[in-house]
C-alpha cells in the first residue's frame, strides 16, 4: 500500500468519494456551530451556496492536493510510530500543529493576494478560523483513516 497521502486520496479511483466525504465534513462542521459565531458562519455558508452552488465542492477539490501534502508529514510520523491508538487519536494529539499546517495553505493564498481588503479581512477572521479547523482535525483523521485503510 502506498504511504503517500496524495497517491492514496487524490490520485486514486476513490477520489470522488473522498471529495464527497470531505464536503460532508465541511457541512457537518458548519451545522454544528452555535451561538453568535455559529449564526454568522451558517449565514455566510448559506449565502455562498445560493450565489454559487458548486463553490464548496470546487474549493474542496482545489485545496485537497495541497492539503494532503501538508498532512503527509503527520501521516508519515503516525505510520512510522506504529501507533495503535488510531489516526483520529493521533491527529487529536497534534491538533494545534495540524491546524496550523492546514491553515498555512490559506495563509499563503491570502499573502499572495493583490487585494488589501482580502488580506485585512483574512487577518481578522483567521483566529476564529483556527478554532474551527482545530476542532475538526480529529474528524479529518477519521476520514483519512477510512479512505486509506489506516486504523
Amino acid at each position: 500500500m502506498p504511504e503517500d497521502l496524495r497517491t492514496q486520496l487524490v490520485d486514486s479511483p476513490q477520489y470522488p468519494e473522498f471529495v464527497s466525504d470531505c464536503r460532508q465534513l465541511v457541512d457537518d462542521e458548519v451545522a454544528s456551530k452555535s451561538g453568535a459565531t455559529g449564526l454568522t458562519v451558517k449565514s455566510a455558508y448559506k449565502m455562498v451556496q445560493k450565489l454559487k452552488p458548486n463553490m464548496i465542492d470546487e474549493a474542496v477539490k482545489d485545496l485537497l492536493p495541497e492539503l494532503t501534502s501538508r498532512l503527509q508529514p503527520f501521516y508519515a510520523d503516525y505510520r512510522s510510530a506504529g501507533n495503535g491508538a488510531g489516526l483520529s487519536s493521533y491527529f487529536e494529539s497534534r491538533q494545534d500543529e495540524i491546524s496550523e499546517a492546514l491553515l498555512g495553505l490559506t495563509d499563503d493564498r491570502a499573502e499572495r493576494s493583490n487585494r488589501g481588503t482580502i488580506k485585512k479581512a483574512y487577518g481578522m477572521l483567521r483566529p476564529q478560523g483556527k478554532k474551527h479547523v482545530t476542532v475538526a482535525v480529529p474528524k479529518l483523521g477519521e476520514l483519512i483513516a477510512k479512505h486509506t485503510g489506516t486504523n
